[in-house]
């Protein structure tokens, strides 16, 4: 089955899984160089990126892993693997973006790592271009369009952010994600209407 996904989708689960295994093998020796950390001097540049490569935790990595095998395909198919890796790491960043301004707003040093950004990132895309497909729930078990599961994941986010509920859950940086994968969304559709012969 993972040998049939498509090959963006593929590597980008091998990566995660491949330095999940390293930060095991390590005991984390070079996880709070790669972790994005708040601006300061333990911050660099690469942290945008590399945080979204490693994970907390089994469970952690797993819903991540399972989030991008079940919505990646998909859109990476519609779109092209080129395309699926900009809206990807353009979520990312912007995940990592909110993540940094939420810190020094809030004067919290949390340290960040997780692929959510940019899953949050593709969940808004999916439900933008397969809005009707129907999803299911797993607490509870209850069908719904793509669409309305996107935008109340996204209110259930914003509200758990703003209250500060789940202590260590980066809320606004999932929030982002969403943020980052909708501007490459709206710049795609101004651009393709651009380049549409008139008549």
């Amino acid at each position: 089955m993972f040998a049939y996904l498509p090959r963006a989708t593929r590597g980008l689960i091998l990566a995660n899984v491949v330095a999940y295994v390293l930060q095991l093998l390590t005991h984390d020796a070079f996880t709070g160089l790669l972790a994005l950390q708040p601006l300061g001097p333990d911050f660099h540049l690469w942290q945008v990126v590399t945080y979204a490569f490693l994970h907390a935790s089994v469970a952690h990595i797993f819903f991540n892993m399972f989030a991008l095998f079940m919505f990646g395909p998909e859109l990476e198919r519609y779109w092209g693997s080129a395309r699926f890796l900009v809206l990807y790491f353009a979520s990312v960043l912007a995940a990592a973006a909110a993540q940094l301004a939420t810190n020094y707003l809030s004067g919290t040093g949390a340290t960040t790592i997780g692929a959510s950004g940019g899953i949050f990132g593709l969940l808004l895309a999916f439900g933008f271009y397969f809005p009707r497909q129907r999803l299911m729930l797993l607490f509870p078990p209850i069908p719904m369009p793509a669409w309305l599961f996107v935008t109340l994941y996204g209110l259930l986010e914003l509200l758990l952010g703003v209250t500060r509920t789940e202590a260590g859950v980066a809320h606004f940086a999932h929030l982002g994600g969403m943020a980052g994968a909708a501007l490459v969304i709206l710049y795609w559709r101004s651009r393709d209407r651009a380049l549409r012969p008139p008549w």
